[in-house]
């Protein structure tokens, strides 16, 4: 049965390879990594429910790729109606994280951290989609990170039914608070020259602890793609950024960053990052090592 499978999503998990611009030497992976993993989920599943899948992985892990491999797996190999949401699109539009920076700390006005998401409206999405008649169709909330700010209602995706799966994935996705002490001492300038009252971290953590918990609780399953360490994850973001302003080129008032504001953008990560792949990995159910070339090692 499993060899069937494999046969027939080999040719369409080549061509999603390449549409992605992966190189061909991961389709070992739909053996290795993604036809276990999904079958997993499917045995797992109970057909009148959706499951929640959490999928946790630090600035570019390469968290949208396994998502979409893993979609297309589940689709096409076990006949699961899936859907792909990212903890991105619930980003707080540019004016209200302009409001929390002004109510809170200056440092909100950046997009990322939590506390900078519309955790309710995720929780009500989850439940909606989770009730969701044959022919309801549930708006998709989207955010365009080259314009820093949530895409018009009327530009959002529609999903028709309910799913069977939704893949969940965040940077921060299934994180716990980190303990009160470890607040104290700043992790970098940012904090150091910023934040030096450590209000800022102070409201992430507790953000982590009251409202994301909740939206935590939702989850069925919870998957880590670990990176190597914190610094890669400047390396891989700065990469993002560059691929972002080659796709982007021509067009204006984006926000795309250069290397200098990817420095400062992911210094609001690091304190996170780093506690995340510390005590992360014993709490997770399914976890995957990614290597210095962004490959899924397995234990």
């Amino acid at each position: 049965m499993e060899q069937d499978i494999q046969n027939k999503l080999r040719r369409p998990f080549s061509e999603k390879l390449k549409e992605l611009m992966l190189g061909e030497e991961l389709l070992e992976d739909l053996e290795r990594v993604y036809l276990p993993l999904a079958n997993m989920i499917a045995i797992g599943l109970d057909t009148s429910s959706t499951q929640v899948i959490g999928v946790n992985g630090a600035q570019g892990a390469g968290k949208t790729s396994f998502c979409t491999l893993m979609k297309l797996v589940l689709e096409g190999g076990f006949g699961l109606k899936v859907l792909s949401l990212s903890i991105d699109d619930l980003y707080m539009s540019h004016s209200d994280r302009e409001k929390l920076a002004k109510s809170v700390h200056p440092l909100f006005k950046t997009r990322g951290v939590p506390g900078t998401h519309y955790v309710q409206k995720g929780i009500d999405l989850l439940n909606t989609l989770a009730n969701a008649a044959p022919t309801d169709s549930t708006p998709i909330p989207r955010f365009n990170k080259a314009y820093d700010d949530v895409y018009p209602e009327k530009e959002w995706d529609r999903f028709v039914g309910r799913p069977d799966v939704i893949l969940f994935d965040g940077w921060f996705m299934g994180a716990t608070e980190q303990p009160l002490s470890d607040l104290i001492e700043p992790v970098n300038d940012l904090e150091r020259l910023e934040d030096p009252e450590a209000v800022w971290r102070t409201y992430v953590n507790l953000q982590l602890k009251t409202e994301y918990s909740r939206l935590f609780d939702c989850l069925n399953l919870l998957v880590m793609l670990q990176v190597p360490s914190f610094e890669k994850v400047y390396e891989w973001r700065a990469l993002q950024e560059k691929k972002l302003r080659i796709a982007t080129k021509g067009q204006t008032d984006l926000r795309v960053m250069n290397d200098d504001e990817v420095k400062r953008f992911i210094s609001h990560y690091e304190r996170l990052t780093r506690w995340m792949l510390k005590d992360m990995p014993e709490h997770v159910d399914v976890l995957y090592a990614v290597n210095n070339d962004h490959r899924i090692c397995l234990p």
